[in-house]
C-alpha cells in the first residue's frame, strides 16, 4: 500500500486541526496482505461515508478492509442499477459517494448532484488504463472504435462548475474508475451439450424456454442488439445510440421471441442470474463475470463464452456527492486513493473483474493469479475466489483468454442513448408483452 506521509495528510486536509498519532504501512504478500495505512487523527475517526452502489462492489469484505486501513466508517447500500441512478439524481442528501457505471453519467451528471473530482489529488491517476482516459488500448484493438457510452466520452468535465462532458482529458473527472469487464453470454455446458460461439444462439429454438436476458433497458438492449445483428436480422448505424425506427424494429423482434416462449425469465440482479443458472432453469443467458464465478463456486460448470462478434463492456467508478465538503470530502479522496492502490483490484480480480490500475493490483496477486486472470495462461495452481472457494483447477485457462484478448475485442459499451426515454418505453412494452 502507498505510504501516507504527514505532508500528504496536510495537503488533503485530513490533519487539519488534528494531531497525527500514527501512520504506518507494511508491504504484504499475496498470502499475507499488508495491513495498509492506519491514519489516526482527532477527526477522521468520526467520519462516516455513505455509499450507494450495486451489489457488484458493495461488498462487506471491502468495507471492512477500508475501515481497517483508513480509520473511518463506511455505510454501503446495495441497489439495483436503476435504483442507484434514481437516488443519485433525485436524492443527493442520501449519499456521500456514488458507486456507479459510466453509462449512467449522461443521466446523473446533468442533475448537478456530483461534484467534479480533482484528478491532481488522485495519486495513481497517470497509471489508469487508457480505455478510460483516451479510449485507446493498443493499435488495432476493436475497443478503440467501440460504440456506446465508452467511458472516455463521459470521463471529463471542462471545469469545476460544468455539468457537460469535455471532449478531451482535463483535470476534472466525473468518476474515478476502479473496475470494469467485457461481458458476454454465460451457459451451462452440461445442459447445452456443445460450444456456444455466437450471440445469435440466445434466440436459437434449440434453447426455447431456457434462455434469459438482462432486464435493465440500457444494458439489455445492447445484448439484444448483439443477438439480432449476429443473426442478420438487423443492422445498426450505432448500436449504442439507436434511432426510433431501430428501437421500433428491435422491440418487435424481442416481442416475437417472447411470445414464442424463447425466454424463461428476465433478471435484474446478480443473485437472480446466479439462481436461474445454478438451478438449471436457464441454460444460456446474459451474465456478469462474478455471477459465472458464483455458479462455479457451487461446483457447477459454467462458461463465460468468448463470442466471435465481440464483447459488450461496462465500467464502474466512484463519484462524489455535491454535498461533500471539509474532512468528509478529504476522507472520500483518501478512499479513492486506497481503492486504486491494489488491494481492491486484486480482490475483485479474483472474481474476474479488471482493475483500473492493473500494475497496482498485481502487487497483491500471486504470479499464478496474475497469469490466469490477466495473461490468459493456464493456471499454475488452483484458482481461489476472494471468499476462499475454489473456482478453477490447476491447468484451466480463463474463458476468453488474456486482458488484451478480452478488452481489446469490446465492440460496444453499455449506453445511454439520445432516445433514452423512448428506449425505456419500448423496453417496457417488450417486458409486458
Amino acid at each position: 500500500m502507498a505510504k501516507f506521509t504527514r505532508r500528504q495528510l496536510l495537503r488533503t486536509g485530513l490533519a487539519a486541526g488534528a494531531m497525527v498519532t500514527a501512520t504506518q504501512c507494511a508491504r504484504g504478500t499475496p498470502n499475507n496482505p499488508a495491513p495498509g495505512p492506519t491514519v489516526n487523527t482527532n477527526q477522521i475517526k468520526d467520519v462516516t461515508l455513505r455509499f450507494i452502489g450495486t451489489g457488484v462492489s458493495q461488498i462487506n469484505e471491502i468495507r471492512q478492509k477500508a475501515e481497517e486501513d483508513l480509520g473511518f466508517k463506511l455505510e454501503m447500500r446495495a441497489l439495483s442499477t436503476e435504483e442507484n441512478n434514481q437516488i443519485a439524481i433525485t436524492q443527493p442528501g442520501q449519499y456521500d459517494v456514488f458507486d456507479g457505471e459510466y453509462f449512467s453519467l449522461p443521466l446523473v451528471v446533468p442533475s448537478g448532484n456530483l461534484q467534479p473530482i480533482d484528478v491532481t489529488r488522485i495519486s495513481a491517476f497517470d497509471k489508469i488504463v487508457p480505455i478510460f482516459t483516451t479510449g485507446e488500448l493498443y493499435n488495432g484493438a476493436k475497443v478503440n472504435s467501440s460504440q456506446g457510452t465508452a467511458p472516455h466520452r463521459v470521463m471529463f468535465l471542462p471545469d469545476q462548475e460544468s455539468t457537460e462532458f469535455a471532449p478531451e482529458p482535463t483535470n476534472w473527472a466525473t468518476l474515478i474508475p476502479f473496475q470494469y469487464n467485457a461481458d458476454t453470454l454465460g451457459y451451462r455446458p452440461d445442459l447445452v451439450g456443445r460450444e456456444i460461439t455466437s450471440w445469435g444462439e440466445l434466440f436459437n429454438e434449440e434453447f426455447r424456454g431456457k434462455t434469459s436476458i438482462l432486464d435493465i433497458p440500457s444494458i439489455g438492449i445492447m445484448d439484444a442488439a448483439m443477438v439480432v445483428e449476429a443473426l442478420g436480422l438487423m443492422t445498426f448505424g450505432d448500436k449504442g445510440n439507436m434511432t426510433r425506427e431501430e428501437l421500433d424494429q428491435i422491440t418487435q423482434i424481442l416481442i416475437e421471441q417472447k411470445r414464442a416462449g424463447q425466454f424463461r425469465a428476465f433478471w435484474k440482479t446478480f443473485d437472480e442470474s446466479v439462481n436461474l443458472m445454478s438451478s438449471g432453469e436457464v441454460v444460456l443467458q446474459s451474465m456478469w463475470s462474478p455471477a459465472v464465478t458464483a455458479v462455479k463456486a457451487q461446483g457447477i460448470e459454467c462458461i463465460y463464452a468468448p463470442l466471435k462478434e465481440g464483447y459488450r463492456a461496462w465500467g464502474g467508478g466512484i463519484g462524489l456527492s455535491k454535498n461533500l465538503s471539509g474532512i468528509e470530502l478529504d476522507a472520500a479522496y483518501e478512499y479513492i486513493n486506497w481503492m486504486l492502490d491494489g488491494w481492491v483490484g486484486a480482490f475483485l480480480g479474483r472474481q474476474g473483474y479488471y482493475s483500473a490500475v492493473p500494475e497496482n493490483a498485481k502487487k497483491f496477486m500471486s504470479q499464478a493469479e496474475w497469469d490466469f486472470w490477466y495473461e490468459g495462461k493456464a493456471a499454475a495452481e488452483d484458482m481461489i475466489d476472494p471468499f476462499g472457494t475454489k473456482l478453477e483447477s490447476a491447468g484451466a485457462v480463463r474463458d476468453g483468454g488474456s486482458f488484451d484478448d478480452r478488452m481489446g475485442n469490446v465492440v460496444v459499451w453499455n449506453s445511454t442513448m439520445d432516445e433514452q426515454t423512448y428506449l425505456v418505453q419500448k423496453w417496457n412494452e417488450f417486458v409486458a408483452a
